[in-house]
């Protein structure tokens, strides 16, 4: 790093105390009972990790021969940032009210959306946050948009439920939430919902999007999506693709 204390893009490093120190903190369970021999194993596995001089801060009996550490370290690699370059959703982010506008510019009718948490998913919290009226954290959820007809059917939905809703009410769009991601059953599920809209000969009608915390852009459109939206999404980000990719797609 420098000595002015200025950042040097091509070689990031995590911060702690200060910066370019390298200092990471690690949270993990080994399947041991707590103990010396217990900590000095996670000593020396973040030792081959790469990283220096690690320490316990922490360390919990969980029963049955599990320990929770909390442990801290010094990082001994960097990063390029100048070099990175990340897929990302195309689109101009609108606030609501903009949304709203545009629809009723290039729109002489409600689009429709149609949502859930498909699969055995029934962790609703996502979706919730992007569709219900409420929304979530001051960002008003698709319900409350003009020129929006949302339905949210909420946890559990099978994916032939959910594409048959969307054939019923002439749905435009999609969007599905997958929070469960266990053994990648989301990507299983992904799948599975692809290739029945592309079954039906529908892919080119409706825009399907999925989000949850393990959900990337570049992982969607690989499964076959038109947008992927992680962490930190709000109604407005999915609403604003969602009314451009339609007009985009000559939709009126």
């Amino acid at each position: 790093m420098s000595s002015d204390n200025t950042v040097d893009l091509k070689h990031i490093k995590p911060y702690g105390d200060t910066l370019g120190d390298g200092v990471m903190q690690f949270s993990f369970t080994l399947p041991v009972p707590c103990g010396e021999e217990s900590k000095e194993a996670a000593r020396q596995l973040l030792l081959k990790m790469g990283i220096e001089e690690p320490q316990v801060v922490h360390a919990q009996d969980l029963g049955v021969g599990y320990t929770l550490f909390v442990m801290y370290g010094k990082s001994t690699h960097t990063v390029d940032y100048t070099k990175i370059e990340v897929p990302k959703v195309d689109s101009e982010v609108m606030e609501k009210e903009e949304v709203e506008a545009y629809l009723a510019e290039n729109f002489d009718r409600d689009i429709v959306i149609v949502g859930g948490c498909t699969g055995t998913d029934a962790h609703t919290v996502g979706i919730d946050a992007i569709m219900n009226m409420k929304g979530y954290d001051g960002h008003y959820g698709l319900e409350r948009y003009k020129g929006i007809k949302a339905y949210n059917l909420g946890a559990q939905v099978p994916n032939e439920e959910m594409l048959a809703m969307a054939i019923e009410r002439n749905a435009d769009a999609i969007i599905i939430s997958q929070i469960v991601t266990q053994k990648d059953v989301h990507i299983a599920n992904m799948k599975a919902l692809i290739e029945l809209i592309e079954s039906e000969g529908l892919r080119d009608k409706l825009v399907v999007c999925a989000g949850g915390p393990r959900i990337s852009h570049e992982l969607a459109k690989e499964l076959g999506y038109d947008a992927g939206f992680g962490t930190g999404t709000y109604a407005e980000d999915v609403a604003s693709f969602i009314a451009q990719a339609l007009v985009k797609r000559g939709a009126r």
